[in-house]
């Protein structure tokens, strides 16, 4: 398994000597200037493979631009509306200049408006760590009472609702302010965030979308990319729904393992593949992560490690982000079903028999507190899972290579 680290470009408040001292092999990353629907260019393709290849002080960094993450897809794309075709050619544009530059694995998501949701970007552990949560009335009290979304009250039973508004009337304005924006953060480092007016909007105009509409439109545009993807011997792989539950009314089309065998074999290339990110599928308590990496492993291109504590045993609840190794997923299962796959990989002469996968979310812990960098993505928490599930990889890989 290829150890790969999430970086968001020389503006990361985590450098590439402090990933380079973690000991990760590859970045994953991403050029988040870019306003989303236009090309990637080779040239800033290259420049960012060179800002990956040194250290601060000029010398060699030793890493290398390993995994896109994200190449992002349009709501035009998503809604097949306005550019939606112009967005297309550029996206395989930017998969033609990808190739040329030697990058192979392709990430993105095909969530509706907003890429992940949480409402707390640094809830406060016992031990004085913090992370990120999802609380569900805070949410709640959010759609109703600052978005002020149309219709709302009929997504939520009695006992939410009250509980949602004694939340809201509990809270201070800047508290009330602090909730919207961790709400409509969106992607750390993307190239744009939206107003709760642009929020608004967008919804607006997916009121009517089922999900079979949206799938349908996730499969139109993967009937164009993927067959170039394929053709230049590139992966891509969708993220899933995260949280993995309909939220503000939108669909979510990328949240069970259903989900992704439908969209699999609607467009049955290698190349049409699978993020497997554990913290955004698991935050669902009917999501068997280790079974899912053994009956899809053929089609995952990516590996997100990563856990979360659920709150509830509803498939919408709240959760926060644990321990890698201390949340609801069995990690080691997990990391088990990854090198199995790997070895099946071997066997048969597949040259990427090797999946990369990256420390996903970690918690703030010792000096991350202060560096305040990414929300979800500190140095020494990051680095603390790392060693973690190194320590489960060189348990487990003898003995599966062994079998």
């Amino acid at each position: 398994m290829k150890q790969t680290w999430r970086w968001f470009g020389p503006k990361d408040l985590v450098s590439t000597d402090d990933v380079a001292q973690a000991g990760a092999e590859g970045i994953v990353t991403a050029l988040h200037h870019v306003p989303t629907g236009t090309a990637w260019t080779l040239e800033d393709i290259r420049k960012r493979q060179d800002e990956i290849g040194r250290m601060r002080d000029g010398a060699p960094s030793g890493l290398r631009w390993e995994v896109v993450e994200s190449l992002p897809v349009s709501e035009d794309i998503k809604k097949q509306q306005g550019a939606w075709r112009a967005h297309i050619a550029n996206y395989k544009t930017s998969l033609r200049n990808l190739a040329e530059a030697g990058i192979e694995v392709i990430c993105y998501n095909f969530m509706p408006v907003l890429d992940w949701t949480r409402t707390d970007l640094a809830w406060r552990l016992s031990n004085g760590a913090t992370c990120m949560r999802f609380d569900l009335i805070d949410f709640i009290a959010f759609d109703l009472n600052i978005l002020k979304r149309p219709g709302a009250e009929a997504d939520y039973d009695a006992a939410q609702l009250d509980a949602a508004a004694r939340r809201f009337a509990e809270m201070t304005e800047a508290e009330a302010e602090q909730l919207a924006g961790n709400v409509v953060f969106g992607l750390p480092g993307a190239a744009e965030n939206f107003s709760l007016e642009e929020v608004r909007a967008h919804l607006a105009e997916y009121a009517a979308m089922p999900e079979e509409t949206l799938r349908s439109h996730l499969v139109d545009f993967l009937a164009e990319v993927a067959p170039v993807a394929q053709e230049l011997g590139l992966r891509l792989c969708c993220h899933p729904d995260d949280p993995p539950f309909s939220l503000l009314g939108l669909p979510r089309i990328m949240s069970t393992e259903a989900h992704y065998r439908a969209v699999m074999e609607a467009v049955d290339l290698p190349a049409n593949g699978i993020t497997l990110c554990s913290g955004s599928l698991g935050a669902r308590p009917d999501n068997d992560l280790p079974g899912m990496m053994e009956r899809l492993g053929d089609r995952v291109h990516f590996l997100h490690l990563r856990n979360v504590k659920r709150e509830s045993s509803e498939v919408r609840g709240s959760f926060h982000e644990a321990e890698h190794l201390g949340g609801d997923t069995d990690m080691v299962a997990l990391v088990e079903a990854a090198l199995r796959e790997e070895a099946r990989r071997k066997a048969t002469g597949r040259a990427d028999w090797s999946i990369p996968f990256r420390p996903d979310h970690g918690q703030d812990i010792l000096d991350d507190l202060g560096r305040r960098a990414q929300p979800g993505y500190p140095s020494i928490g990051r680095l603390k899972g790392l060693a973690e599930l190194r320590g489960i990889i060189a348990a487990l890989e003898p003995r599966v290579a062994a079998e």
